[in-house]
């Protein structure tokens, strides 16, 4: 086992002007450590997984497996094993055969190899499958079969590329503590490439968050849901999203429509914009009844879950419908078209941006008077 390092790390492709789809990564990776990577389509995620692997150059910067340079070793000598999001298994092979192929080039006893395997497809419930084809299997399977090729060349490090995209959305959900509770039991260093934030927040110990190729915040799950670092963060991290608004600031707080949110002193004075964009996720929300301060919320959908719901409906902010999600009790939803009351929770519940940078401000309250 080892750690990994990224040290200002760049991969830049040829272009007018040049694209740096990994720019100036700084990244350490602790030993053991279950690391994802997740960003939107073209942060470099996988670009950035590739350059570890040895399979894009790194063209700024240098790589480290376990304290080594690695950054110019071919792939074959970094000591590291990749599952693919297509599987990659061979077709004329059997599950076993799949299993052992990569100690079977290495000149591995046959003895050594079946003993490895055994093991892997025990740990992996593969054992009933060992002298089928890929073919008779399911994509769950397959996955497992993947898996378990990494696993017994019992390399330094895990690198696993999307490795749930092909699978339904309840296999995924299985495959992914499976693989989780797989980590924690091999103890190996592991990065994993997602573009699905949920997957991300409930697989790693840590989570980068990446957006066209820069790093813009690593944290553990929590830290990045409760104290994202900018509003892009913020935006990215959550299921469904933070609301998100751009509004006026006041020397009484933040203005919403009907709602006037009281800030800290120290935002408030020490922001010279008369405008910030304001934060607060669905569950911050509440709707309110009687004559009790909030927003006018016109009812567009109500996502109905069982013990929860989502409304998604209009506020006008400043003179523009303004979409905004809040999530209520599931048994008593309001209908669509109907306009209800929404205020906070709590104050201390909102996130405050910078409506230019996007860099997160102190929403810690000052003391009242």
């Amino acid at each position: 086992m080892a750690g990994v390092s990224y040290v200002k790390a760049s991969r830049v492709y040829p272009g007018n002007p040049p694209v740096r789809a990994v720019d100036q990564l700084d990244l350490e990776v602790n030993d053991g450590e279950f690391l994802v990577l997740v960003g939107p389509s073209g942060s470099g995620k996988s670009t950035a997984l590739r350059m570890l692997a040895g399979l894009e150059d790194v063209d700024e910067g240098a790589i480290h497996i376990g304290g080594n340079d690695v950054t110019h070793t071919p792939p074959k000598g970094r000591d590291i094993a990749m599952v693919f999001q297509s599987y990659a298994l061979y077709p004329h092979m059997t599950v076993g055969e799949n299993m052992g192929f990569a100690l079977k080039l290495r000149r591995v006893p046959k003895e050594t190899i079946k003993a490895k395997v055994a093991e892997a497809a025990k740990m992996l419930d593969l054992t009933p499958y060992l002298d089928r084809k890929p073919k008779a299997l399911s994509g769950g399977q397959r996955q497992r079969v993947a898996m378990g090729r990494a696993i017994v060349r019992e390399p330094a490090v895990f690198l696993m590329d999307e490795p749930l995209s092909n699978l339904d959305a309840k296999l995924r959900v299985e495959t992914r503590a499976n693989i989780a509770a797989l980590q924690a039991r091999l103890g190996t260093t592991t990065i994993y490439v997602t573009h699905d934030q949920v997957e991300a927040q409930t697989m790693g110990h840590r989570v980068a968050v990446l957006k066209d190729g820069l790093l813009q915040q690593c944290d553990t799950p929590r830290n990045l849901y409760e104290r994202p670092a900018n509003s892009f963060v913020a935006g990215f991290i959550g299921s469904p999203a933070m609301n998100l608004k751009t509004v006026a600031l006041t020397s009484e707080g933040a203005v919403l429509d009907g709602l006037t949110v009281p800030l800290p002193r120290s935002v408030v004075a020490g922001h010279d914009a008369k405008t910030i964009t304001f934060g607060v996720r669905p569950e911050s929300l509440r709707l309110t009844g009687g004559d009790e301060v909030g927003m006018k919320l016109t009812v567009d959908l109500v996502e109905e879950l069982g013990a929860d719901a989502y409304v998604y409906g209009s506020v006008d902010i400043g003179g523009t419908a303004e979409r905004f999600i809040v999530r209520t009790d599931g048994r008593t939803p309001p209908s669509i078209g109907s306009t209800v009351n929404v205020t906070l929770r709590d104050d201390n519940e909102v996130h405050l941006f910078h409506p230019e940078s996007g860099a997160r401000l102190e929403t810690t309250k000052a003391p009242t008077a």
